[in-house]
């Protein structure tokens, strides 16, 4: 999607959209590419998958009673067998 709709939707300013799009590019979340002027967008969901589960994982410290309903979230997401 491009940077633009993704703001119309989530009604955020498109310069404020451009600057959070790439600081989540630059932290591997999401890729880009280039479709003639327009930049595109897409999650990049198994690398948001490894953050949570490793967020999750630090969150617990070995006591997955903490997290509550996470931690087997969590040990899914691991996995690749994350909905």
């Amino acid at each position: 999607m491009a940077s633009g709709e993704i703001a119309d939707h989530l009604q955020v300013p498109p310069t404020r959209m451009s600057f959070h799009l790439a600081s989540l590019e630059r932290a591997g979340l999401l890729r880009s590419w280039r479709d003639g002027r327009r930049i595109l967008y897409a999650a990049s969901y198994d690398d948001m998958r490894r953050l949570l589960a490793f967020l999750t994982e630090d969150c617990c410290s070995g006591n997955p009673e903490i997290c509550g309903e996470l931690a087997p979230l969590a040990a899914l997401c691991s996995s690749d067998d994350c909905v």
